[in-house]
């Protein structure tokens, strides 16, 4: 009898290890779908307040309407700029650039700070017409740089400015900028 009993006892126990199995097999598959759909999905942000809309970024790209902005905000911070704040100017541009433009970007930066800083040159952009590209990551802005000497206007002249951006994940970084320069011609000169 006593045998009997062990072996109905031991049988229940397998059948105890045996459902105990499935199941940790059965949680290991949920976990493994769970992870695959979440590493998949995209992530979105909310952007607020300072829009006039509500906007959101995804990590399957970029829209028109935030790569606008941004280059907007990219073109006032960029073409505006005074003696006095210059350090503060390029710290904040800085803080936009990817990490594979950097040195080519602070570079640049550095060159106009060293050149302007004991200076009373100025300078101040309004924007007039702007087209992004989200396809490409550029965007082009063009309006009317002025450059002032003190209180006086000492320049005024329309131009465009191109901006290639680098986006992933859900960050948008700033690669490259400048001015186009029109082809000269014979009667364009």
């Amino acid at each position: 009898m006593d045998a009997h009993f062990a072996h109905s006892h031991g049988q229940k126990v397998l059948k105890q290890r045996n459902l105990l199995l499935v199941v940790i097999v059965g949680l290991v598959i949920l976990v493994g779908v769970l992870i695959g759909l979440v590493a998949t999905r995209d992530r979105e942000v909310v952007l607020q307040p300072i829009l006039s809309r509500p906007m959101t970024i995804s990590s399957s790209g970029v829209t028109t309407d935030y790569l606008e902005a941004v280059t907007r905000d990219t073109a006032y911070l960029i073409l505006n700029r005074s003696p006095s704040g210059l350090d503060y100017w390029m710290d904040n541009i800085l803080k936009i650039v990817s990490p594979d433009a950097y040195g080519a970007i602070k570079a640049q930066l550095i060159k106009i700070v060293s050149e302007q800083s004991n200076t009373d040159i100025a300078q101040s952009f309004l924007p007039t017409k702007m087209t992004v590209d989200p396809k490409s990551m550029t965007s082009q802005v063009t309006g009317q740089l002025r450059t002032f000497v003190g209180d006086q206007i000492i320049a005024n002249e329309q131009k465009t400015y191109v901006f290639s951006w680098k986006y992933s994940g859900v960050s948008l970084s700033l690669i490259r900028f400048g001015a186009i320069v029109p082809i000269q011609t014979p009667e364009n000169p």
